[in-house]
């Protein structure tokens, strides 16, 4: 049987199961995982993927997002290049190089990128075009990674991944398969559009949540949960949530917004945070070790801890709304715009006992 033919006959089943073909059916956007659908068995993923092709049909179906249409079409019209070099394992991944289009495709590229606004992750670099991102995630990365198990070899979740840069950073780190997981889908597309130019590589972001996931997995090697703890109404559920999809001695890289104090400190907004509004949780480091050990996790180890600062996050051409910068007090910096301790993010590692 045919590659194509198998992941359609996967979708069929599952459409049907789930009443799934409507008007709003998207062949494109769920073609574009085929590969991860037929993916081997080995890599332990066949609850995920049997359930996956439902979850796309329902993400994607166009009758109920009114900007896919417009994403939609910005994906399909990025040209087709060959890159004539890759590099995921930088600062910011680099996909092709200038001589490899002309001044006018670069400029085609850079108008329909821009049309993905806003860019909240990254950096990257496109044929010559650099997408200059509202987050450095590079800094965040290069906080964690010389403290991480070695990634070669690993299959890998990123929980809350928006547009998948540090994905991308773990295929270049040796990672054997990444999913990434995001419900946002102007993210999921993002992720899209540099998957057309980097080509097929063993990354995949899916337009769903960690509660969609299966539940008790225990699938991956190294599970990262970066910057969605404190979103979570129940951390305590989010990390048991965590600690299922991880397999026996499985590796969490956790990473969250803390305050600073003593065992029992928690910080909780009676209203906004930063001015986001969907803040719950912000815990001292103590607490928060003592949350992942109650949680089933041991060897819990306090990597970093870095306040967040405008150099790393801030309003730039590829994001253009409101940043960190506007969070803060004008008269204080020293404080949020709401009169709360200033963002400060810890990373911890930890295992399954």
């Amino acid at each position: 049987m045919g590659h194509s033919t198998t992941w359609q006959i996967s979708f069929a089943r599952a459409s049907t199961n789930s009443q799934c073909f409507s008007m709003g059916y998207n062949h494109a956007m769920i073609k574009r995982y085929a590969t991860l659908i037929d993916s081997p068995s080995q890599f332990g993923l066949s609850p995920l993927l049997e359930m996956l092709p439902g979850k796309l049909a329902n993400a994607f179906d166009l009758s109920t997002h009114g900007d896919l249409h417009r994403w939609q079409h910005v994906l399909e019209s990025l040209p087709e290049l060959r890159a004539s070099k890759i590099e995921l394992d930088a600062d910011i991944p680099g996909i092709g190089l200038p001589v490899d289009s002309t001044w006018d495709i670069r400029q085609s590229i850079e108008a329909k990128l821009r049309q993905l606004h806003p860019w909240r992750k990254g950096p990257y670099l496109v044929h010559g075009v650099l997408i200059d991102s509202e987050w450095r995630s590079d800094m965040k990365w290069r906080r964690l990674c010389g403290h991480l198990n070695p990634l070669q070899g690993r299959v890998v979740l990123d929980v809350g991944c928006g547009n998948g840069y540090h994905c991308w950073r773990m295929v270049g780190a040796g990672a054997k398969m990444v999913i990434g997981i995001d419900p946002t889908l102007l993210s999921v597309i993002q992720f899209q559009a540099i998957k057309h130019f980097a080509g097929d590589f063993p990354a995949h972001v899916l337009p769903m949540g960690i509660e969609d996931m299966p539940r008790r997995m225990g699938a991956f090697d190294t599970v990262f949960s970066m910057g969605v703890l404190y979103h979570r109404r129940s951390p305590l559920d989010h990390l048991f949530d965590l600690r299922d999809l991880l397999r026996p001695g499985g590796e969490l890289v956790l990473e969250t917004l803390v305050i600073d104090g003593g065992v029992g400190e928690v910080l909780v907004p009676e209203d906004r945070y930063a001015r986001m509004r969907n803040v719950w949780f912000i815990p001292s480091c103590l607490m928060l070790e003592k949350w992942l050990k109650r949680s089933g996790f041991s060897d819990v180890r306090l990597i970093d801890v870095t306040p967040t600062t405008t150099e790393e996050q801030r309003t730039t051409e590829w994001m253009r709304f409101q940043s960190l910068h506007d969070c803060l007090n004008p008269d204080d910096p020293s404080m949020t715009i709401e009169g709360l301790p200033p963002p400060k993010r810890a990373i911890f590692l930890s295992k399954i006992k």
